[in-house]
């Protein structure tokens, strides 16, 4: 009876923790490159070493994740081996994102100073992440317990990203910015996150609690090297066909969301933060149906064949998107038919995600049955470090994009418009109307505001290749046709050939279905 309540109290409590500091992983995941491209004016040279900064950083952040897992391993103290990292953890977060979001430099002194930030957030979110996610399988290995830990700490993951996803852009971009600037903006944003995201790890902190299995206290645990580590994970054949399947999903899922999506609303459709804001909430309002049903969904439908179905719902999606390019006129039915494909696309992709979650955690039963050992912090670090190996292809990927389609004269122009504004010298009417002449090409705005019924509206420029519209004067003449399609495509076709790879490979290589699971999970319980 104490078990359950405390498997009770625990699933309230738990999930509650990461609200915070999933809206921390938003604003830098999502927001972080649109913040530095459309704040700070940039050199080709600057942009590539911000490219190769978060590309290094986040790779370093990835590799030190199995690190990270295999130092909980080895923590004993009286509150356990996870809380002491999330309570370090979330704090030095706070202190590193509120200063890359308020330091005021510009040229190469801001890529060193973003250099020294953004590394230290990955060491610092790092100790959060890992802590906190490794809890899972020490809070119950029952099959329903565990997917009901996972689906609501995901819910309430989603909300916390989800909230900031919507809410960020608002008071960011466009009329909503506070303080009339968007780097005044994302400052004050990034305190708000900050003073937050502690707060609510306290939840986890005092309301929960763990089976602390494995080694008694005073117990001295092997010292892993750095090479066992990774012999630890490339034994386990199911986890790595598993973090390899949840690589490909990853990155194709996380390329609307990691810029590429707000700068085609922006480009498209207006330098509107609301509009990109709804474009979001209208789109994710899915997952939230998926993430309080996916308990009782997974009692009827095995993973396998639900992601069939996923796929399918996915997949249907991304082609509505596609054909928003065939809507005549340039008005908002373009835009409802993008954001109802994106509704899709998400509500598939994030079952994608659910599963892989539990895919992965389940391979700590299937360790303990091969090898005798259960190694949670070690296996449970895989998570984020596929995620943010993931996130680090694709900055690369939307830095290509970028460069590719001409993306960053645009964002040059934006950003020194931005910092007249915040220095008083234009106002805030002014800097908009100068953004919506660079977008659309001047005299051109005023039709497409006047059509769709919002800021602006669909591009203005003819189809006169990649290269950005610059003409002799040196001022932009508005975005061409061939440009906002190329960012289309890329956050649509390539996303969907990566999920339905992620799921040819997932149906021929993992063997831990939910009978197989069950098996091990009973002979396990016979051997104790």
């Amino acid at each position: 009876m104490q078990t359950d309540k405390q498997t009770k109290k625990n699933l309230i409590f738990f999930p509650l923790g990461t609200m915070g500091r999933d809206a921390v992983y938003s604003l830098i995941n999502s927001y972080l490159l649109t913040f530095v491209l459309f704040t700070h004016s940039l050199s080709g040279a600057q942009v590539a070493a911000i490219t190769g900064i978060m590309i290094a950083a986040r790779v370093f952040d990835a590799l030190n994740d199995p690190v990270m897992g295999n130092i909980i391993e080895r923590t004993h103290s009286r509150f356990g081996k996870f809380k002491p990292w999330l309570a370090a953890g979330g704090l030095s977060t706070s202190v590193v994102i509120y200063l890359l979001f308020n330091v005021r430099l510009e040229g190469w002194r801001f890529v060193w100073f973003f250099a020294l930030m953004y590394f230290a957030f990955s060491i610092t979110y790092t100790m959060s992440d890992i802590s906190y996610w490794g809890m899972i399988p020490a809070l119950g290995s029952d099959a329903n317990v565990r997917n009901q830990f996972t689906a609501r700490t995901t819910l309430f993951a989603g909300i916390g990203g989800t909230l900031a996803a919507i809410l960020i852009p608002v008071f960011s971009t466009g009329s909503g910015a506070i303080g009339g600037s968007t780097a005044v903006a994302y400052g004050r944003i990034a305190l708000v996150i900050a003073i937050l995201a502690p707060l609510f790890i306290l939840f986890t902190l005092f309301g929960v609690r763990e089976h602390r299995e494995g080694a008694a206290p005073g117990k001295e645990r092997e010292r892993f090297s750095f090479k066992q580590i990774f012999q630890t994970i490339a034994r386990n054949d199911q986890l790595v066909w598993v973090s390899v399947i949840f690589l490909i999903q990853q990155v194709g899922n996380g390329l609307v969301i990691g810029g590429i999506g707000s700068t085609y609303i922006y480009f498209t459709f207006g330098y509107s933060g609301g509009l990109y804001s709804l474009f979001n909430t209208v789109g994710m309002s899915a997952t939230a149906v998926l993430m309080i049903l996916y308990p009782a969904i997974s009692r009827r439908v095995h993973r396998k064949k639900l992601m069939g179905i996923m796929a399918a719902i996915s997949t249907a999606g991304y082609v509505l998107m596609l054909l928003s390019l065939f809507v005549p006129g340039i008005g908002m039915d373009r835009f409802w038919l993008l954001v109802l494909g994106y509704m899709l696309t998400n509500f598939g992709q994030y079952c994608f995600y659910l599963i892989m979650m539990i895919s992965i955690m389940n391979t700590v039963e299937y360790n303990e049955y091969r090898f005798g050992t259960r190694d949670e912090g070690i296996i449970t670090s895989l998570r984020p470090f596929i995620t943010k190996m993931s996130s680090a292809l694709i900055v690369a990927l939307t830095s290509a994009t970028y460069l590719l389609f001409g993306v960053t004269g645009y964002t040059n122009a934006i950003s020194e418009l931005e910092q007249q504004c915040a220095q008083g010298l234009i106002s805030e009417e002014e800097k908009l109307e100068e953004i919506s002449e660079v977008i659309f090409g001047g005299a051109e705005a005023a039709a497409t505001e006047q059509d769709t019924g919002i800021a602006a509206g669909a591009p203005a420029g003819q189809d006169t290749g990649i290269a950005a519209n610059v003409p002799a004067d040196g001022q932009m003449s508005g975005v061409t046709a061939r440009q906002s399609t190329g960012l289309l495509i890329t956050m649509t076709a390539a996303p969907c050939a990566l999920m339905l790879l992620s799921y040819i490979l997932y149906k021929k290589k993992y063997r831990l279905d939910e009978e197989e699971y069950d098996r091990i999970c009973g002979e396990l319980r016979q051997e104790k």
